[in-house]
This record gives C-alpha cells, structure tokens and sequence, in this order.
C-alpha cells in the first residue's frame, strides 16, 4: 500500500511514529520545512529510516509551516493509494485540501487534538470548509471527535488512534522504588526530597508562572523542577525570586535520553497549561510511572487521566486547587505508587507501535 503523508515539520515524535508507520506499508512523507523558528536545534533529532522524506520548497510562515506549490506534483491520481493530510490550518495544508476537491481526489484530515473556543462566524465557516471536505478523519479520542464533528466532520467515519511518542521499550514495567529514585536524584544532582517535574516551552501558555505561585502554597519541603526553556526564562526567574522560593530550579531544553532520567527520578509530572491540543509529555511522564496533575484545557488529560485514579485534573490558572493536588500526592507515598501503576497501565496502549498498527488497520479499511 502506497502512502502519502503531508505534515509541517519533522518532530521527532513524528518522524518516530513514520518509522514504525514505514514497516507496515510504502510511505512518502512530506515536510512543509525543516524546522520550527521556535524550536531548539537540538530538538530535531530523529531521522527517517524506513520512509521517504520529502522537503518541499516554497515560502515559510509563521513560526512552523510554509506555502509550497510543489505540492501539487504529488497530488495526483495512481501516484498512492492514501491521502492523509496532517493539518488544515497552514497554508499548504488549505492549498492541499482545495486541490484534492479540484481533482476529486479523497483524502484523510489528521488532527493530533482540538478544543472548541468562541470564535466569529468567518473563523468558524473557515473551519468547517477546510475539515468537512475530507473523506475521513483521524482522531486522537473523544474530545478530538468532538471537535473535529462540530466542523463538520461525519461521526460514522471517524476514526480513532491511540497518540503517542513513546515505544513499548520506554515503558516501565512498575513504579520505580524509593530508593531507585534516590540513586538517580544523587546522579543528577538532586535534593533526595519529594520531587515535582514539569516539562515544556517556557511560554505564556504552558502555565508555568501559575505553577510557580502556586509552589508557595506547597510543602517547603518539596523540590520542583521545570525544564524546557524559552522566551519566558527571565520573567519565570524573577517570579521566584519575589517569591523567595528556594526549591524551584529551572532547566533548559534536555534530549529525550536526557529527560527520561528526570521523569525517573522525579515523583509527580504537572503540566498547568491553559491550553494544549493534546500534551505528549503527559504519555512520557506516565511511561515512567508517575502520576499526573495537569488541567481542563490538556486533550491528554482529558484522554488519559482519570481524576483521582492516576493523577488529577484541575481548572487552569486556580493556583489553590492546583496546591491541594500536589500537596496530597507528595505527601502520600502509597497514593504515589498506586496512581504510578494506573498511569503505566493505561500508557501500554498507548505506544508507537499500536498507533502504526491502528493506523494500517484505517487505511486498508479507507483503501478498499
């Protein structure tokens, strides 16, 4: 089976989840560019292996997606047996969906997550245009669904996969012990203290400042670690500095491999942001056993923890109820390990391989 695949950039999620897509069928992927302008260098590590990698020219905009004609040589009759389209909203992503409508040509809308907000009438009727006009959806679960079926996708051809970054191998098999922990907290050079960790671009969004204020709520005994980087560093910075807090450390942007040994040694994962479509840190951090806090605006969340199970879910920006969550995680070792074992289990569905596999099972279904 001849694949196409169109997306923005290379992540290495992505370019993960393309080879293992790769070794179940003939895939070609495009690239709208080469990287983000946001993006660490670093961060672009994962290569193709088992696909083709296509970089098409044209003219980038924004911070991650370009306009690039090109694409039409691709979009063609006999040349594949699919068309998946991994996004709607870049410009060549419309450009690809209305030539597919001019040359009547069938194509699946993938959609990594979405939340539906309060937008105009023109926005919305953007919207509807560019994803009803597929043949079928892609969806990361029920709220994705939701989303994509309030713009007019059709519900008896939705079809849903388990979203991931992460491979059976990266997995652990239980939570780590107390005394595991405190071996990898000596090795990088942490507090052998109860340790929260929160991963991502330093940025408005992500929440971190809410986080922040809300650690002065929390036991003085707990560490909290954030790391990822970005254009907020500073104001993070002085946030704590007002605050006098002396258990908060900020990290840069780490590898994978790197962050692994983070997730491992910490006790908690948070992610206070006030908006992620879906939030793959929250699949790495329930990979590596810990439980989650995280809010009503992470499609993770919403998809993978189960309130009071293996983590929390908060309203964002309450930075009482966010304290009270951590608070009584920390506090509580048995509630640790317990809400550890919910998030492994629920994770080992949700890997690399599975989502090749679902994946192959839609496109031969989509093909025939």
């Amino acid at each position: 089976m001849k694949v196409l695949f169109l997306v923005n950039i290379p992540s290495p999620y992505r370019v993960d989840f393309f080879n293992e897509l790769g070794k179940l069928c003939d895939l070609t992927v495009l690239y709208e560019r080469k990287a983000a302008a946001d993006r660490n260098e670093n961060w672009l590590s994962s290569k193709s292996k088992s696909f083709k990698e296509v970089f098409l020219k044209g003219k980038n905009i924004r911070k991650d997606t370009a306009f690039n004609p090109e694409i039409t040589k691709y979009l063609r009759k006999g040349l594949f047996d699919l068309f998946i389209i991994g996004g709607y909203s870049s410009p060549t992503g419309m450009f690809a969906i209305e030539n597919c409508k001019l040359k009547k040509i069938p194509f699946i809308l993938n959609a990594d997550g979405g939340i539906i907000g309060t937008e105009g009438k023109i926005k919305y009727k953007m919207k509807k245009h560019f994803i009803g006009s597929a043949s079928a959806w892609l969806s990361t679960g029920s709220n994705t669904s939701n989303y994509l079926i309030h713009y007019g996708a059709k519900k008896e051809k939705m079809y849903v996969y388990p979203f991931s970054s992460i491979s059976e191998k990266n997995v652990i098999n239980t939570p780590l012990s107390f005394q595991i922990k405190s071996v990898i907290k000596k090795k990088l050079g942490i507090e052998n203290k109860p340790t929260a960790i929160a991963v991502g671009q330093f940025i408005h969004r992500k929440g971190f400042d809410t986080l922040i204020n809300s650690w002065a709520k929390v036991n003085s005994e707990y560490n909290l670690l954030v790391i990822g980087g970005g254009e907020k560093e500073q104001e993070l910075n002085e946030q704590i500095r007002k605050l006098n807090l002396t258990n908060v450390t900020l990290l840069d942007f780490m590898s994978s491999n790197q962050l692994t040994e983070y997730y491992k040694a910490s006790d908690l994962f948070i992610l206070p942001t006030r908006e992620d479509i879906w939030g793959l840190v929250v699949n790495e951090a329930m990979a590596n056993g810990l439980p989650v806090i995280t809010t009503e605006k992470c499609v993770a969340g919403l998809e993978l923890i189960t309130d009071g199970e293996n983590g929390y879910i908060v309203p964002i920006e309450n930075e009482l109820i966010l304290s009270e969550r951590i608070n009584e995680i920390l506090v509580n070792r048995e509630l640790k390990n317990k809400m550890g074992e919910k998030s492994i289990e629920k994770i080992k569905q949700y890997t690399l391989e599975s989502m090749a596999k679902r994946h192959i099972e839609i496109f031969e279904k989509e093909a025939t």
